[in-house]
């Protein structure tokens, strides 16, 4: 193989590689000072939230789409809130163990993972309260309270492994256990931390 072929080969390596990872959709998720918050949901969390403690400000980074999220603990619970860019309230979730899940639920969960990964952990578990946009404060009351509803979801942060190596992953289901969603997610970025 001459020089000239060699080195064609090696930059046709070089641009088919950077190509390949170009397409990885990156989700970032970064804290922000409370100033960068969008100022309807700054509004909306200085009106609603009461007793709230930690209150935490990120921008979150998903392909094309920008969302903020509050994060705070309310009564001994971890919470997060989260908005559009225009301030309007999207989900409000909250950290929950496995022994919170209904037991059906989560056994059709655990049979989805086992289905999927040849090894799994589960890292965190979040059940999410999806807004309508019309009534925010049935959206709260029922997030507050922790209310198992039809519509609640649940969004499961997993470190797994399809073929050779752990991925970490953000696995939806519905309020039943049924698979909705599954995406690649990437660690925080942890080059915005605020101190």
């Amino acid at each position: 193989m001459s020089f000239k072929s060699l080195s064609f080969l090696i930059l046709f390596f070089i641009f088919s590689t950077s190509t390949a990872f170009a397409q990885i959709k990156n989700e970032r998720e970064h804290r922000i000072k409370k100033s960068q918050f969008p100022e309807n949901a700054r509004l909306f969390i200085h009106q609603k939230l009461v007793n709230a403690k930690r209150i935490r400000f990120y921008k979150e980074i998903d392909g094309n789409k920008v969302s903020y999220e509050a994060k705070f603990k309310k009564d001994r619970l971890q919470y997060s809130i989260e908005f559009n860019t225009e301030g309007i309230l999207e989900d409000i979730e909250i950290e929950i163990k496995p022994i919170d899940i209904p037991n059906e639920t989560y056994t059709k969960i655990t049979i989805y993972l086992e289905n999927n990964f040849k090894k799994y952990r589960v890292k965190k578990i979040q059940q999410q309260y999806l807004s309508d946009g019309e009534d925010i404060d049935q959206t709260l009351k029922e997030a507050f309270q922790n209310l198992m509803l039809p519509s609640i979801k649940y969004e499961l942060i997993v470190n797994g492994k399809k073929e050779k190596s752990f991925e970490q992953f953000e696995i939806l289901f519905n309020a039943d256990g049924k698979f909705e969603l599954i995406k690649k997610a990437l660690p925080p970025n942890y080059d915005h931390v605020l101190y």
